[in-house]
């Protein structure tokens, strides 16, 4: 897993030592969970009340290159100190595949700004859903006629004015080049070299990748086969490739896919970063085996143990501590007064300002006694040669805080308590059965389960307190237990 540092100081309390204490605190603890390094961001006299903050916002910015995975801090307002603004950032980051962690914080100090986060994203869904429809209805139609319904053009194609598929002759017969390599032994890493040596670009306009070469060996365009969402149309579209030579490069990939070490399961641990060990405190990971029959075994062990560095924590199946995290979390989701007091507490947190439109408020106040004292001066005449330049200066700067205000206000949805309680009450026809709804909830309403030897402890986003149930208990009250065994 890899991660990046974020340490912060402000001017009026803090020195350049604050960031050296930080970064070795956060360091330490990305060695413990075993987290590689590759980059520090650190914002030097910046207050956490503003989210205008340089390598905060550069920091931000570069979570959408997929580069890392999370976000080590001190202590969480080192982040944000504004809820809002750590709700609005942290959807961002999420949407990027990154967390954010605290280095010496088990627990989040604001809950309820997960919950806020998870509204705002419920609604950006929902509001988008009428659109998504429409666009799927027009799209539709297009695939009954085989049309090109957007996107990347495949390499190796071409779209006329009609928007339908032509074979682009001069890129066509490098797909058949990748097509034989493979079927003649060559590996994917193999053949994007090679294109790299021709200089072939891919239809990104950028040098071929083994996940470039992965995706052209597996799109079945290139046998004729047109697909949109469950519309599929055999022979639709020119092919390019003979559909014998297609079919044994499926059976070669499938081949090389069981071979040992060529690849590891890439089943989804929906409890990653969440789940600690009782004994040590380290992150529990995802890890999985197979057996002689090639049945697949799939668990969470504490990265200690797994690199044998004095932690004797056993493995836990990953489904049955998935499970049981996620009955947890439907009794909470089922809790109808539970659900009230969460939504009493979230619509609360929208009635706090942010420090930011404070600020600008109180400007604004300030401009405006300002403009009224110098009206009273020019009606009881006291005018120099600079009063008109004074006098437009406040004028403007009264007319950008306004704008300002109005922008600020724009940042924050309001939601009423109705409308966060419609979001809350969705969570209990999601399907659990789905990995992205299972995740989905987790993430929503988990903060962090620690599992020790003969107990779990559950944190909750809406409290801050835990939840502890014992071996025993959840044996009683569920059959989790007697029909899969825990350990390894």
């Amino acid at each position: 897993m890899k991660g990046i540092i974020y340490a912060r100081y402000s001017s009026d309390n803090q020195r350049e030592e604050s960031i050296d204490g930080q970064i070795r605190e956060c360091r330490a603890y990305a060695d413990r969970q075993g987290i590689q390094i590759i980059d520090t961001y650190i914002d030097r006299a910046m207050t956490a009340k503003t989210d205008n903050r340089p390598d905060f916002q550069r920091m931000i910015k570069d979570s959408a290159k997929k580069e890392f995975e999370v976000i080590i801090v001190w202590k969480l307002d080192r982040f944000a100190r504004n809820r809002f603004d750590s709700a609005k950032y942290k959807m961002i980051l999420k949407q990027n595949g990154v967390r954010v962690i605290s280095a010496t914080e088990a627990i989040s100090e604001n809950p309820e700004g997960i919950l806020l986060e998870a509204m705002l994203e419920g609604m950006a869904e929902y509001y988008s859903a009428e659109l998504a429809e429409k666009v799927i209805r027009g799209q539709t139609e297009n695939a009954y006629n085989c049309k090109f319904n957007g996107g990347t053009i495949p390499f190796g194609f071409t779209i006329d004015n009609n928007h339908h598929f032509q074979i682009n002759t001069d890129l066509a017969p490098y797909v058949c080049i990748a097509f034989q390599m493979y079927d003649e032994g060559f590996t994917m890493k193999e053949i994007a070299a090679e294109f790299k040596r021709k200089g072939v670009k891919n239809s990104r306009g950028t040098e071929f990748t083994i996940n470039t070469i992965s995706n052209i060996l597996s799109n079945r365009r290139y046998i004729g086969e047109y697909k949109y969402r469950d519309i599929v149309i055999p022979d639709g579209i020119p092919a390019i490739v003979d559909k014998d030579l297609f079919e044994r490069v499926q059976q070669q990939i499938k081949k090389n896919k069981k071979a040992p070490a060529r690849y590891k399961a890439d089943a989804d641990y929906i409890l990653t970063t969440k789940l600690y060990c009782g004994k040590c405190m380290s992150f529990m990971v995802g890890e999985s085996g197979t057996s002689r029959n090639e049945t697949t075994y799939r668990y969470y062990k504490c990265i200690t143990a797994k690199r044998k560095n004095g932690c004797d924590k056993k493995a836990v199946k990953k489904d049955w501590i998935e499970d049981i995290v996620i009955k947890q979390v439907k009794r909470v989701v089922f809790d109808d007064a539970l659900i009230e007091a969460i939504a009493d507490r979230v619509y609360r947190l929208q009635d706090q300002e942010s420090n930011t439109l404070i600020l600008l408020k109180k400007q604004l106040a300030e401009t405006e006694k300002s403009l009224g004292n110098l009206l009273t001066a020019i009606e009881q005449g006291i005018i120099t040669p600079t009063t008109k330049t004074r006098f437009e200066e406040l004028e403007q700067q009264k007319q950008d805080l306004q704008i300002e205000i109005a922008k600020e206000n724009i940042k924050k949805p309001v939601l009423t308590k109705e409308q966060i309680l419609f979001w809350l009450h969705r969570f209990r026809n999601i399907d659990t059965d789905r990995i992205k709804q299972r995740k989905r909830l987790v993430d929503s309403f988990v903060n962090s389960v620690i599992l020790y030897d003969d107990r779990i402890e559950f944190y909750f986003n809406y409290n801050e307190g835990a939840r502890t149930l014992t071996l025993e208990e959840l044996s009683k009250s569920s059959d989790l237990l007697a029909s899969a065994p825990p350990y390894e």
